[in-house]
């Protein structure tokens, strides 16, 4: 297997998805045939991260396309935008899925036929998956120039591969100072509920050899109040015109001890997890997923049947705990609206 990895490929009119259900344990494809899939995989997290999610929808949109390019063009044109509103509703926070989704829409016009609709979409798609590693790897450069040589760096979460279409996001930044040969060490949060950090961060890690030690998520605090965390790099869902970011659950608390104990808490996302129509993180939408991902591991009940559950998949940090946001178009600095809406 290469390293990095390449979570999605698109051959032979299918989508084939590395299912992360199922690592570590077992590294195995899920084969999207149809938009249904597609809409099934990014629900049910076989697909997980938001630039993976926005790269995958594309590709939903365009085996959409495939099934439906027999009809003609005003029946193709419902069909397809009722596929693109179904994928659309498949997971609610992470906005590069309403990204995608809105770029692939642009070319449903009617003075065309289905099959150069088709053509067009699949073009797209593949232009989408191919600017998803370009930009990582300008995050990673940009990042690198933040990370001291033997820096000991936190991180929550998958923000890796397996989170994008190849490099990674946060664990994309770790990567390249990696590459650098900056002697970094990474401490992984577990990232409960459903394990992110130790499935799948985790994962990844040992796989390029980076040097790292797994740690349950109420260790993090511990480890910062005794000065021995140098940063923190964690990706994004969604941000704010404030800077304000949604990301996985856990995020805001951590962002909260590295305040008390003056850590550089960074957040690392492209510029198109960016909403530019929401002005603070009280207006994003926090999805809540089912009990049982917090009352089982593995399909094994940990916690009383009837027991009410709370389970949020995501919390949102406010802008005044967050250092900075770097991106592939360089480093975002405070002030954040201001420098943010520079990037429009």
């Amino acid at each position: 297997m290469k390293y990095p990895i390449r979570s999605l490929e698109f051959k032979n009119n299918k989508l084939y998805l590395i299912d992360q259900r199922a690592l570590p344990q077992q590294y195995k494809k899920f084969i999207c045939e149809n938009y249904r899939d597609v809409e099934f995989a990014i629900a049910e997290m076989v697909v997980r991260g938001a630039p993976a999610i926005g790269v995958t929808a594309a590709y939903g949109v365009v085996l959409a396309a495939f099934e439906f390019n027999e009809l003609p063009i005003k029946q193709f044109l419902d069909q397809m935008h009722e596929a693109c509103d179904i994928i659309n509703s498949s997971r609610p926070t992470a906005v590069n899925l309403m990204w995608a989704i809105k770029r692939m829409r642009f070319f449903l016009i009617d003075n065309e036929t289905p099959k150069n609709v088709l053509h067009k979409l699949k073009a797209e798609a593949n232009q989408i998956a191919d600017e998803d590693i370009r930009t990582n790897k300008k995050m990673g450069q940009f990042g690198n120039s933040l990370i001291p040589h033997k820096a000991t760096i936190l991180t929550h979460c998958n923000t890796g591969a397996l989170a994008t279409v190849e490099y990674g996001t946060a664990l994309g930044v770790i990567r390249a100072a990696f590459e650098d040969g900056k002697e970094i060490f990474v401490y992984a949060d577990e990232t409960r509920p459903r394990l992110q950090g130790a499935r799948l961060t985790a994962w990844e890690l040992v796989q390029e050899g980076i040097p790292a030690t797994l740690i349950a998520d109420s260790v993090a605090a511990t480890l910062i109040r005794d000065g021995k965390i140098d940063l923190i790099l964690v990706g994004a869902d969604r941000i704010a015109i404030n800077g304000d970011c949604a990301n996985k659950i856990g995020t805001f608390m951590l962002s909260v001890i590295a305040k008390v104990y003056d850590v550089p808490f960074y957040i690392v996302a492209p510029t198109t997890t960016i909403d530019f129509e929401i002005e603070t993180g009280e207006e994003i939408e926090i999805e809540e997923r089912s009990k049982e991902e917090v009352t089982h591991i593995n399909g094994v009940q940990i916690a009383p049947e009837n027991i009410d559950v709370y389970n949020p998949a995501f919390d949102v940090t406010p802008n005044e705990n967050i250092t900075a946001v770097i991106t592939e178009k360089g480093i975002i600095n405070k002030p954040f609206k201001e420098n943010i809406l520079k990037l429009k």
